[in-house]
C-alpha cells in the first residue's frame, strides 16, 4: 500500500472511531486532520468534502460486513449441507467472533447514519437502505432453504424471521454499547440461536417424498 492508500486508510479508520463516538455532526474535518497529522489540503486530495468521506466509510464498512458474514457462513457450510445446521453454527460462530472482541462491537455506521441521515445526501441514505436490505437478502435466503426442508413449529413469515435477524443483531450492538456491556450481543446472538433452533426442529423435517 502506498503512502497516499495508507493515508486515506487512517482518516477513515480516525473519522469511523470519531463518528461511532460523537455521531457525524459532532465530528469536524479539522479533528480529523489534527490527529492525522495532515493539512487541510491533505485531506480534500482524498476527499472532496465530509459526505464523501461519509460515503467512503459506509462502503468500506459494507464491505467489511459482507467479508466477515460471507466467511463466517461459509465456514459453517464447509461443516455441514443441512441448511438448519449451517445457520445455527454460523450464528454460534457470529457470537464467538463478537465475544472475542477485547473492547466489544465497536458499533454500526449504517445505524449512526440513519439517525444522522438529515445530515447526508440522497446517495448516502440509498446505500444506507441498500445496506439493511443486503441483510434481508441473506439471512431471507437462508430462512427459505431451511424453510424448504424443516416445518416451523408454528407458521411464520420467512421474511418477519430473516428481519428478526438482522434486528436482533443491530439492537445488540446498541444495547452492549449503551449498558456498556459487550457481553450482551453475543448473548442475544446465541438467544437468536435458541429460538430458531426451537422453532425448526421441534417442527421436524417436512415429508417431501
Amino acid at each position: 500500500m502506498g503512502k497516499g492508500l495508507e493515508t486515506r486508510e487512517r482518516l477513515l479508520d480516525i473519522a469511523e472511531a470519531a463518528i461511532l463516538q460523537k455521531g457525524f455532526g459532532g465530528t469536524s474535518i479539522e479533528e480529523l486532520i489534527a490527529e492525522a497529522g495532515i493539512t487541510k489540503s491533505g485531506f480534500f486530495y482524498h476527499f472532496r468534502d465530509k459526505n464523501r468521506l461519509a460515503h467512503s466509510l459506509l462502503e468500506r464498512h459494507l464491505a467489511q460486513d459482507e467479508r466477515i458474514l460471507n466467511q463466517i457462513f461459509g465456514r459453517a457450510r464447509d461443516l455441514t449441507d443441512d441448511p438448519l445446521h449451517t445457520f445455527l453454527v454460523g450464528l454460534k460462530l457470529l457470537a464467538e467472533m463478537m465475544a472475542d472482541l477485547p473492547d466489544g462491537h465497536p458499533g454500526c455506521l449504517v445505524t449512526t447514519y440513519c439517525y444522522n441521515e438529515r445530515l447526508f445526501d440522497q446517495e448516502i441514505r440509498d446505500l444506507n437502505r441498500q445496506a439493511v436490505l443486503s441483510w434481508r437478502v441473506r439471512f431471507r435466503g437462508m430462512i427459505d432453504d431451511i424453510h424448504t426442508r424443516y416445518a416451523p413449529r408454528e407458521e411464520i413469515d420467512p421474511q418477519h424471521l430473516a428481519d428478526m435477524v438482522a434486528t436482533v443483531i443491530e439492537g445488540g450492538i446498541v444495547m452492549s454499547k449503551v449498558l456498556k456491556d459487550p457481553a450482551i450481543l453475543p448473548q442475544q446472538i446465541l438467544m437468536l440461536r435458541s429460538f430458531i433452533r426451537l422453532l425448526y426442529l421441534a417442527g421436524g423435517e417436512r415429508d417431501n417424498e
